[in-house]
């Protein structure tokens, strides 16, 4: 709420204004200027080229090149693109928030492919943190491309670097801009009206009729300069901030040190202290003269509760904070399953841009001695797998790198730091070309594969992330002492179980239609477990007893023992029933489970099965059967103490979320310390059985802000937002409430509910807020999330700040809640 913000530049922190400037520069100024001067780049020469426009290449293959038309728009935060000149303009674009990395060269594997006629400093690719496709253009010249290269940089640099508020600024900018359809600075009440409805609240006609009259002073039905910023101010009003601020600040309405630190305290910050309370009152209150006063006034207050120190993460929680010296059985690792594909399982793509998420290695015989990756026995694509090592060994660990050669890395959490990186290897090929892929890990990855143990003992458990910082490690099978040569299957625990149900499927497909666009997958239900289960597996291995592949599927591989040595502390193995007694802990060996195998240990021996993965990893996949590429439950096996609980990327759902939740925290390096009771070998605790409720999470759910427009064709559709907070852990505590909806209003709605909840193991649970559209008559529509653990929540008053279905953020949409929680 801009109450106080409307004040002269001298008062105001340079760059930190929410001052909304329509017309300052004068009337001659180019509109389009206005927003970009906000972000101080209206002089900049790269991106007036990029106001411009320019025309690429756009390249797919060989033969698709098509030409595009390329320009920023006004509001210095998209990209329209045009598809064909010949035709009147398009509406296609893309947000500079979704944009993951921006690169100059044959830096992507299509440009790698398809770009050899252009040269490579003309050359540029743009990737997304969304499903999109990677963007592989070629420009004119050289200097066009590294103006584009630059001038993404700095409009994206300086997007990062906005304060939530300058955000909100920034957006409301933009609509004014598009809402003054004369642009002639001034707004009619027609104008208003438009306003209004683009950003997402519908306002009654004779209500919206008295505000604009009450703020055209001027009386010549017309809003303009200082009218405009009072209209806004209005609007953006934010009583519920106004109502604890002037709780705390008494009737001078100035918050001194003393009276925020009693706020910090009131939030469950027990141990602030007066310094850190002048310590925010210097960041974040815009008045110089307040600040050398060591006081706050409201435009403070609300610019700290927006930041991400009054964010519902916890700010402590960002960093590596855990400790990192325990076995890697201790921790939750990021894994996933065939994300090297960016579609589905059957057809989609492979590619190492994705891939570089995945630890998994799906490992065929190729052409001219060369094994490639790609999901066996479907139409995915396949890639080298020399390529695969390479891109591992270039962005695994080092920042440097990553910094100079941005790639799709920036999406993988687990190799976004330097703590050891797990290839899974499924491996179907040969003995020759298994020779092959240990001589490519050995010289590629040199130093950094593991080869041995880290003292040539023995090990009696396993060594810890901090121990294998910068090492890559490989699990798959390993030769048996005194049998090398002795036929053994090298086929994946998840082949055995699903690869022919997969076959079958593909191979009927393949002779039932040679022509694959706008075909699907037949429906195959999931098959009872038990031994119905278990004969209809053994008959279709029955029957599976022609074809090339069929043949290679069913014939024992033998493996190789240069690729068997560099199986160290992951050996891929069994398990029938989890701890039987008599059994020696094997901390080297790496269990494999499909998901509803390791669902029925978790139920039906959760103790045991816990017990066993104090001391051993334990690596969930995905059922076969699963050929769109959706995901299960991950909270489920991480209830069972499941370190490698492997998903598929590619596929958004709330199951990405949970799964991005759990390693949002710890400094998004892909490994999270297991709760106490997962740690130790004579745990009691039983995820079916938990014991007493001990905590209680009482949520207050307030206000939202800006939730994004779903329908930006119709522009009297406006959304009517509930929120729902969702509670994922062991069965007895998962839950979810909500609150009423609220109509037509996704500008700033108001619920004021409160929503409890009662948990028996905390320390496992995920709290996920959702905002959906409620429709009566069909399945609410999306419209933003974010998913944290309950223990990185912080108490108090906070913002959340909402993410879309493919984890980009959508800023500056927000929910303001109060939250606390009681441990008995």
């Amino acid at each position: 709420m801009p109450c106080q913000c409307w004040r002269s530049r001298s008062s105001v922190v340079p760059g930190a204004s929410f001052r909304i400037l329509v017309s300052d520069c004068g009337s001659q100024e180019r509109p389009r200027l206005r927003a970009l001067k906000k972000m101080d780049l209206n002089e900049d020469e790269d991106v007036l080229a990029m106001l411009k426009g320019s025309q690429f290449c756009k390249i797919r293959s060989l033969k698709w090149r098509k030409a595009r038309f390329y320009r920023l728009q006004e509001d210095g935060l998209t990209v329209w693109f045009q598809r064909r000149f010949r035709h009147p303009k398009s509406h296609h674009v893309f947000f500079l928030q979704h944009i993951e990395a921006v690169r100059q060269g044959h830096e992507s594997e299509g440009l790698r492919r398809y770009g050899s006629a252009f040269p490579a400093g003309r050359c540029l690719t743009i990737t997304f943190k969304n499903r999109r496709k990677n963007l592989d253009l070629a420009a004119a010249t050289e200097e066009e491309a590294q103006r584009w290269v630059r001038g993404l940089a700095k409009l994206r640099a300086r997007l990062d670097a906005m304060s939530q508020r300058e955000k909100l600024d920034h957006w409301i900018h933009g609509y004014l801009h598009q809402a003054d359809s004369d642009h002639d600075s001034k707004m009619s009440f027609k104008e208003i009206k438009h306003l209004l409805q683009m950003v997402n609240v519908t306002m009654d006609d004779m209500y919206a009729q008295q505000l604009f009259e009450e703020c055209d002073s001027s009386k010549n039905e017309r809003l303009e300069d200082a009218e405009i910023e009072e209209f806004l101010r209005r609007l953006l009003k934010r009583p519920e901030l106004e109502e604890i601020f002037y709780r705390y600040s008494g009737e001078d309405r100035v918050l001194s040190a003393a009276e925020l630190l009693e706020f910090l305290h009131d939030q469950g910050e027990e141990e602030a202290t007066m310094a850190q309370a002048q310590h925010l009152i210097h960041t974040y209150e815009l008045n110089d003269k307040a600040k050398q006063h060591d006081l706050m006034m409201l435009d403070g207050f609300m610019m700290y509760l927006l930041s991400p120190e009054g964010a519902v993460l916890d700010p402590a929680h960002k960093d590596v904070y855990q400790d990192m010296n325990q076995p890697l059985s201790h921790y939750f690792i990021s894994s996933s399953h065939n994300t090297y594909l960016t579609q589905s399982q059957i057809g989609g793509a492979s590619s190492t841009e994705a891939y570089i998420r995945c630890v998994e290695l799906d490992c065929w015989e190729g052409a001219d001695g060369e094994p490639v990756v790609y999901h066996g026995h479907t139409f995915t694509s396949k890639i080298l797998f020399r390529d695969v090592i390479q891109v591992v060994r270039d962005h695994a660990f080092s920042m440097k790198k990553l910094r100079q050669r941005l790639t799709d890395l920036l999406r993988v959490i687990q190799l976004l730091s330097p703590y050891p990186v797990i290839l899974s290897l499924e491996n179907h090929c040969g003995l020759q070309q298994q020779s092959t892929m240990a001589h490519y890990l050995r010289t590629i990855l040199g130093n950094m594969l593991v080869t041995e143990t880290l003292d040539g003992k023995i090990p009696k458990e396993l060594p810890s992330p901090e121990q294998l910082k910068g090492k890559v490690l490989i699990k798959g099978k390993k030769q048996i002492v005194h049998q090398k040569e002795e036929p053994r299957s090298d086929l994946p625990d998840e082949d055995k179980e699903d690869e022919l149900k997969l076959l079958n499927i593909t191979e009927r497909r393949k002779s039932s239609t040679q022509k694959l666009e706008g075909s699907f997958l037949p429906y195959v239900e999931e098959k009872k477990e038990g031994k119905e289960e278990q004969d209809k597996e053994s008959e279709e291995e029955r029957e599976a007893g022609s074809g090339d592949h069929r043949k290679q599927t069913k014939t024992n591989l033998q493996i190789s023992s240069g690729l068997s040595d560099l199986v160290i502390y992951c050996r891929a193995s069994h398990l029938n029933a989890p701890n039987l007694p008599g059994i020696q802990a094997q901390p080297c060996q790496v269990t494999s489970l499909n998901e509803r195998k390791a669902r029925k240990f978790v139920k039906e021996a959760g103790n045991n099965f816990i017990r066993c993965n104090t001391y051993q990893l334990c690596r969930v996949y995905p059922l076969g059967l699963r050929m769109t590429s959706a995901n299960y439950n991950p909270q489920e096996m991480w209830n069972g103490g499941c370190q490698l609980v492997a998903l598929n990327f590619q596929t958004p759902g709330y199951e990405m979320d949970l799964n991005n939740g759990r390693f949002l925290v710890n400094g998004k390096c892909g490994y999270v310390l297991k709760p106490d009771f997962l740690r130790h070998r004579d745990t009691t605790f039983d995820p079916e059985h938990p014991g007493a409720p001990q905590t209680t999470l009482i949520i207050k759910v307030l206000t939202a802000q800006q939730l994004p427009k779903l329908n930006r064709e119709k522009p009297n559709s406006i959304v009517d937002p509930l929120v729902r907070v969702e509670i994922y852990g062991v069965p007895r505590d998962c839950a979810q409430k909500e609150t009423d909806y609220v109509l037509n209003n996704g500008f700033n709605p108001y619920w004021g509910q409160t929503l409890k909840f009662t948990l028996g193991a905390p320390e496992l649970a995920l709290v996920r807020f959702v905002v959906e559209d409620y429709d009566a008559t069909s399945f609410n529509d999306f419209v933003g999330q974010f998913t944290l653990p309950l223990y990185s929540l912080k108490q108090g008053y906070r913002h959340i700040h909402l993410f879309s279905k493919d984890g980009a953020s959508l800023s500056p949409a927000t929910l303001f809640v109060h939250i606390q929680i009681k441990n008995q």
